[in-house]
């Protein structure tokens, strides 16, 4: 089994709920996608309307995958930048894969469908570069790095995940050209 992959997918109720609870299920199964864990879909449902008004002013781009029965198992958010000199890349956000596919290899198909949509999809022509941030101490660099991404910097001790608990912000980086 494969995932199926869609960038700018319509999102309606199931594909909202869907998010919401593929998000929550990442975040509590100790995944690393901005929050920490216990969380529920309702907390973190402003952050997905974020990332959807994003969409509807064509800031933000939506690539999700779909298992065999149809079901959200997994997403990555590309975000434009808006500043003059850095259009010539994107963000890369709340990058994830369902816990129960886990280990199945779904993971670099995420990131390797992310590179495609960089690629051939329309409004991405002038992308050259992807980038996005990990939470430093879960093995997420070395993750990416097998994706093809590189390190590229590093702020210790960014992320305060609980008291006495601060990880590294790292900055990895896909040159597309």
């Amino acid at each position: 089994m494969t995932l199926t992959f869609e960038v700018d997918p319509a999102v309606d109720p199931a594909l909202r709920d869907g998010v919401l609870a593929l998000w929550a299920d990442v975040t509590n199964a100790g995944g690393a996608v901005g929050f920490v864990s216990p969380v529920t879909p309702d907390e973190i449902r402003p952050a997905l309307v974020r990332h959807l008004v994003a969409m509807t002013e064509g800031r933000t781009r939506l690539l999700v995958g779909r298992d065999e029965d149809g079901e959200v198992a997994a997403t990555a958010f590309f975000t434009f930048n808006t500043h003059p000199l850095m259009g010539h890349w994107v963000w890369l956000y709340t990058v994830m894969v369902h816990p129960r596919h886990q280990g199945k290899g779904y993971g670099l198909d995420l990131m390797a469908a992310v590179e495609r949509a960089a690629r051939t999809a329309d409004g991405f022509a002038e992308i050259e570069a992807i980038r996005l941030t990990c939470r430093g101490g879960l093995g997420l660099e070395g993750f990416y790095a097998r994706a093809g991404y590189k390190e590229v910097g590093r702020i210790p001790g960014a992320i305060r995940v609980a008291p006495g608990d601060d990880r590294d912000d790292v900055v990895m980086l896909l040159p597309l050209t």
